[in-house]
């Protein structure tokens, strides 16, 4: 039996690759502190469920292809009051996750043999969606030494070729917490236009900025609207990663129609999902205030800490929850698989992410990883504090 080359191309996350150790882990009485994957333990806002608890129809019918009407409305509301971004009905579509949004996206603007440019380190699943619609990634050449940075016009225009369709990024980033300047993201918008290249940008973590900056969008420059796609989603905003919603977003016609055809083949998003989330888009500003504040907080003990520990490279993210760092070991895959079946204090240990499933070249991020800061502070310094443990006893067994 024959597999696709494309699939056999893809990778497993390295968020969740360790997942089997760590069931044995548990199993022989563990506890694991997980900053692994970024599942935010704040609250849900409850008026989701009273949503999904007063909904009454008689029959749970499909969804319109496109998403249902109020959420379509909920989200171009979001967009003109906190973003300053005028959106028209057409301009959106709802999708089962970001997820969803960037497969369709990669499937819409790429082909085999063509390239699109993302900086990295990188979320990983953008290099499965890449690789399945048969295309490749030129990666953006970034170090921890000076804060995972990229907006370097020089280094990103001597990537561009004939193969080149597109440049994707994230703002603010995952897994870096990079946050773009404004004149980084015009000179990032202009290569764009100027090429004639897509910009996808995944503006999921858009709340999550801790210098005291206005929430940005790259919709708001208007004169590359045929070249911007915006990915968006509700499940980091209000903690609702389970609800499965994200929201494609261009005001590129054409882009849309077809992007339309593939929500047509998937017939809907589900309908519970969607209602639920629309009652999250009226939620009143100080919500995301207290959000942004609480993971603020987060990062400052998570960076302490890592600043903390002998060899560690790291620098503060301006935003997002997530931290990218280089430690003094010879490969965070196998410390990870070490510190779930070797290691343990008090009967804990700890999870991250390892570096290298975020890079596209190889043999980079082998001694990199990535946290993500969901976790209570005293939780979140316990974790950290058995990773300063962990890499002291490992790398004493040599």
């Amino acid at each position: 039996m024959k597999f696709s080359s494309k699939v056999q191309r893809c990778d497993y996350s390295p968020m969740r690759k360790f997942h089997p150790f760590a069931v044995a882990a548990r199993a022989a009485g563990k506890k694991i502190y997980h900053l692994n994957i970024g599942q935010p333990d704040i609250a849900t806002p409850p008026a989701a469920f009273a949503a999904v608890r007063d909904f009454a129809l008689p029959v749970l019918e499909y969804a319109p292809s496109p998403g249902i009407p109020e959420l379509i409305a909920a989200v171009a509301k979001y967009y003109r009051n906190n973003v300053g971004v005028a959106l028209q009905e057409e301009d959106i579509l709802i999708t089962a996750g970001g997820s969803e949004a960037l497969s369709i996206t990669c499937n819409c603007i790429l082909d085999d043999g063509d390239e699109i440019i993302i900086p990295e380190p990188f979320y990983p699943n953008y290099n499965t969606f890449v690789q399945a619609a048969g295309a490749s990634i030129r990666p953006v050449d970034t170090t921890p030494h000076d804060g995972y940075r990229y907006a370097d016009r020089e280094k990103i225009e001597a990537l561009i070729n004939d193969h080149t369709r597109a440049i994707m990024l994230t703002n603010p980033g995952n897994p870096t917490g990079t946050v773009l300047a404004p004149a980084e993201m015009r000179m990032i918008a202009d290569i764009a236009k100027e090429h004639g290249l897509f910009l996808v940008v995944d503006e999921v973590y858009r709340e999550f900025v801790y210098g005291g900056e206005e929430l940005s969008s790259m919709a708001s420059f208007d004169d590359v609207a045929e070249n911007t796609i915006l990915i968006d989603s509700a499940s980091k905003r209000f903690s609702a990663c389970g609800a499965r919603i994200g929201v494609l977003i261009s005001r590129n016609k054409a882009f849309m129609q077809h992007a339309l055809k593939f929500c047509q083949a998937r017939l809907a998003v589900a309908t519970l999902d969607q209602t639920a989330v629309v009652s999250m888009y009226d939620l009143p500003a100080d919500y995301f205030l207290a959000s942004r504040e609480e993971y603020k907080r987060r990062r400052d003990v998570a960076y302490r800490k890592f600043k903390e520990i002998p060899g560690v490279v790291c620098e503060c993210p301006g935003g997002a929850f997530y931290m990218m760092a280089k430690l003094p070991v010879d490969d965070t895959e196998r410390f990870q698989e070490w510190l779930l079946t070797d290691f343990e204090d008090k009967g804990e240990t700890m999870m991250f992410a390892p570096g290298a499933g975020f890079y596209a070249t190889p043999g980079k991020g082998r001694d990199e990883i990535r946290i993500a800061y969901v976790l209570k502070e005293a939780d979140l310094a316990r974790a950290m504090d058995l990773l300063a443990l962990g890499i002291q006893a490992y790398n004493a067994r040599r």
